[in-house]
């Protein structure tokens, strides 16, 4: 049996998170995908891969709405985006052929540090500096490469290290965060295809699924969450953000540790 109520209301959280709090969908999905896959009793070895390809498959449908929203207000960078996509492309790419490689528990450490370190920014509302110009195209590709490889270990956007990065090179905050939403497009692209390949040579997943993603999943977490968005972005101009932020902080702390413990 399906666990539909499950996904409807991973979905709404995801979007209502997004448009609240401007937080990627990986950092709140997976944890919770995490959970709910283990309930159903998907095999323990493959419960975090397939919780990482379909919330990365998810990605591929947000980032197209968000990259939509900043370039109609012309807050996307084409020229930087466009430098740094090969070198994201090729990062995430091959990391998601690599993650399949990685045991679980190793893996769920890496991811709960990197929700630990996400929460603590939410918490703390931390915001980059800005000390030197944008390297040249070997640096930028590199920086594409190091971005897409991270996000796509980690299921997440890529904007929690493309936007300090881009601050860091002197790129207007504001610039800088569309920017980075039109950078999760090829990330998204690139680690689905590779969750989908790796996962196609490991018995045993969950049917119907191509890979690591897991279709039905995915089909009601993208149909909710894009539902939900606007409800949080209206929010966030009428609710108290710095109270707000504490509250989603904590969740998270607990997702993770929950998830962590789970699987250990």
């Amino acid at each position: 049996m399906m666990p539909w109520a499950a996904y409807l209301g991973i979905g709404a959280l995801v979007g209502f998170a997004a448009g609240l709090l401007g937080i990627g969908g990986g950092v709140v999905m997976v944890p919770l995908l995490v959970l709910v896959f283990t309930a159903q009793g998907l095999p323990p070895d493959h419960v975090l891969h397939v919780a990482l390809g379909t919330a990365m498959a998810a990605m591929v449908f947000t980032s197209v709405a968000s990259m939509r929203a900043h370039h109609a207000h012309g807050a996307v960078d084409w020229r930087i985006a466009r430098a740094m996509s090969p070198g994201i492309l090729a990062g995430s790419f091959a990391a998601a052929l690599v993650a399949g490689l990685i045991p679980t528990r190793p893996l769920a450490l890496l991811f709960t540090a990197f929700v630990f370190y996400a929460a603590t920014q939410i918490l703390l509302d931390l915001k980059p500096s800005s000390t030197r110009e944008l390297p040249g195209t070997g640096g930028i590709f590199a920086a594409g490469a190091v971005i897409g490889a991270v996000s796509s270990l980690l299921a997440a956007g890529g904007a929690f290290l493309t936007i300090p990065f881009l601050a860091w090179c002197k790129v207007p905050l504001r610039r800088a965060i569309g920017t980075a939403a039109a950078n999760g497009f090829p990330i998204a692209v690139a680690g689905t295809v590779g969750y989908m390949l790796h996962g196609m040579r490991v018995p045993g997943l969950p049917a119907p699924s191509i890979g690591y993603v897991y279709l039905p999943a995915l089909a009601v977490v993208v149909v909710t969450s894009m539902l939900a968005a606007p409800l949080g972005a209206r929010l966030a101009h009428r609710l108290p953000i710095k109270q707000l932020r504490t509250l989603f902080a904590l969740l998270l702390y607990g997702f993770a540790v929950r998830m962590l413990f789970g699987l250990w």
